[in-house]
């Protein structure tokens, strides 16, 4: 199993590009199940979840066509989905357990196939992440429904528009209904939608496709029914978490970086407490310079769906807050075990304490490598940037998670300045 050496001490500087949004690419391309015609998508990034999200799309009948390939990070993967073959509607546990997104293809599969036999997914182990609200939604349209022996079964004839006003706000629910509805008949109304930006870029490609979907972005997204959908070429939004994840990089190292092919304009919460913690800040059309202070001052945060502060950049914001000056509070609100990187950061050296759901971190003058265990993709970066900040070796080990969300994270930091590889 892959280890990451990390030597650190150095400040981060130099330029890198951004790669595509693994968050939005994976719905994306989901949606190629929605119609017989080919969806090109481009900017793909290079990632595990991607290739198993691919090999489970294949398996159902999809034909996937690599037409480009990366020349450097950031540019992305083309590919051309094919669902026209689409033959065997069943996400099975053995790919869906190592990733929750695989749950996307439910609403697609029930909308167009009319039967899904999906897993109860996997991923993370940050907490419960239930899929009653998929299934709630999907049962409004008029799917019927059944959960026997880890799996979801559903079917429908042709769904029906219905009104959903889902419990909590959910990402991936608010996609699933989303695609579902854009082949149901009549108009669908989804109350207390997900806001994030990946649902966005989602909605841009459906609509392309012929979809009628309006309000993404907002709490109240309508979707007026149509018969089928055709091809179509989408562009995958840059990765907001892994911008935020390289400027926290650059602010522990005392750097200063500036990052290509992104934008600001879905990071406002995130450059807030940037800016709060001294960092220097130039904001591009898409691109975004950062310089870091001498040292940083601690910033108070609390997780909430966005447009508050992401709960995928509380774990970075730990990092970078226990190296500064002062003692900062943070709340995360979204799930329950989303602290497991403290015991790891405290090996370093940090000053954590946790009661519940609230970590007060209180910042010390240098953090020390050792090796350290990664337990969750976000909480692996978190290391990444204390090991970065920290004085000596640093050794991550179970950085598989890493490569289910950052491409290429070693080969960028080592563009940046970093002493970073693999080792076994």
């Amino acid at each position: 199993m892959d280890k990451l050496a990390i030597v650190g001490g150095t400040p981060l500087k130099g330029e890198i590009a951004i790669s595509g949004a693994k968050n939005a690419a994976l719905p994306i391309l989901c949606a190629s199940l929605l119609t017989a015609e080919p969806l090109e998508i481009s900017r793909l990034p290079n990632l595990n979840d991607i290739a198993t999200l691919l090999k489970l799309l294949e398996q159902m009948g999809v034909r996937v066509s690599k037409t480009g390939q990366a020349r450097q990070p950031g540019e992305g993967d083309t590919a051309v989905l094919d669902a026209s073959g689409l033959h065997y509607p069943v996400a099975p546990y053995d790919l869906v357990k190592t990733m929750r997104a695989s749950v996307l293809t439910l609403g697609p599969l029930l909308a167009r196939y009319g039967e899904a036999r999906v897993s109860l997914p996997g991923g993370c182990a940050i907490g419960a992440r239930p899929v009653d609200q998929h299934v709630k939604g999907l049962q409004a349209m008029g799917a019927e429904i059944t959960v026997e022996q880890g799996y979801i079964h559903a079917r429908a004839n042709r769904l029906k528009g219905a009104r959903i006003c889902t419990d909590i706000v959910t990402v991936t629910g608010t996609e699933n209904l989303i695609m579902a509805a854009t082949l149901a008949q009549g108009e669908t109304i989804i109350e207390n939608a997900a806001r994030e930006p990946e649902v966005v870029d989602l909605a841009h490609c459906l609509n392309r496709m012929g979809a009628r979907v309006s309000g993404a972005g907002s709490d109240v997204v309508r979707i007026e029914g149509v018969r089928k959908l055709h091809a179509a070429q989408h562009r995958v939004m840059p990765d907001r978490v892994e911008t935020g994840t390289y400027l926290c990089a650059a602010a522990a190292t005392g750097g200063s970086v500036r990052l290509t092919q992104t934008s600001a304009a879905c990071l406002d919460a995130v450059i807030d407490k940037l800016l709060d913690a001294g960092c220097e800040m130039s904001l591009e059309r898409d691109a975004i310079t950062l310089t870091a202070p001498p040292r940083l001052k601690a910033v108070n945060l609390r997780t909430a769906p966005y447009p508050a502060f992401p709960t995928d950049m509380q774990a970075q914001f730990m990092a970078i807050n226990c190296l500064a000056e002062g003692t900062a509070t943070i709340r995360e609100t979204i799930f329950e075990n989303r602290f497991m990187h403290v015991a790891e950061l405290q090996r370093l050296g940090a000053d954590i304490q946790v009661d519940g759901n609230h970590a007060i971190v209180r910042g010390v003058p240098a953090l020390k490598g050792a090796p350290v265990m990664a337990t969750d993709l976000r909480a692996s970066a978190s290391l990444v940037i204390a090991a970065l900040a920290a004085q000596g070796e640093t050794r991550i080990d179970r950085i598989y998670h890493l490569d289910r969300g950052y491409e290429h994270m070693e080969e960028k930091l080592t563009r940046l300045g970093a002493s970073a590889h693999r080792t076994a």
